[in-house]
C-alpha cells in the first residue's frame, strides 16, 4: 500500500555543499528507484543541535516528503544507518490531516516566495 511519508535527516556539518547535494541526490534516487515518488524537498540549512551528537553541535537539516510502499521505509532507514554522513534521521507516515497540512504549508511557502521573486528584478 502506498503511503505518504516525511523524512528529515541531519548530516554532519563537515560536509561541503557539493557533498551535501550528493547525499540528498543519493536518497532521492533511492526513493525513485524503489517505486516511490518525491513530493517535496526542502533544505533547512545548517542549524544548531539541541545537544551534541558525536561531538558535533551543528548539522545540515534536510526534509524529503515522498510517497512509497510501506516496506520501503525499512530500506531507507537501513541506508541512513549505513551512511556515515548522516548523524540523525526521522521518518514518519503522514495521515490525511498531515498531508493536507503539508500541502497548505507548501502553498504558503510558494506564495511568500513569489512576491520576493517579483521584487528581486525590480531592485536591480
Amino acid at each position: 500500500m502506498v503511503n505518504q511519508y516525511e523524512t528529515v535527516f541531519i548530516a554532519t556539518p563537515v560536509l561541503s555543499e557539493t557533498q551535501m547535494k550528493e547525499a540528498v541526490a543519493k536518497y532521492v534516487k533511492l526513493i525513485t528507484d524503489n517505486g516511490g515518488e518525491v513530493v517535496y524537498q526542502e533544505d533547512w540549512g545548517l542549524r544548531q543541535l539541541a545537544y551534541p551528537i558525536q561531538h558535533k553541535t551543528t548539522g545540515f537539516y534536510y526534509l524529503i516528503e515522498f510517497k512509497a510502499d510501506s516496506q520501503f521505509v525499512a530500506t531507507l532507514e537501513t541506508q541512513y544507518h549505513r551512511d556515515e554522513r548522516i548523524i540523525r534521521f526521522l521518518t514518519v507516515a503522514l495521515d490525511k490531516d498531515a498531508v493536507a497540512y503539508a500541502a497548505k504549508r507548501r502553498a504558503n511557502k510558494a506564495a511568500k516566495a513569489a512576491p520576493e521573486a517579483a521584487e528581486a528584478p525590480a531592485a536591480e
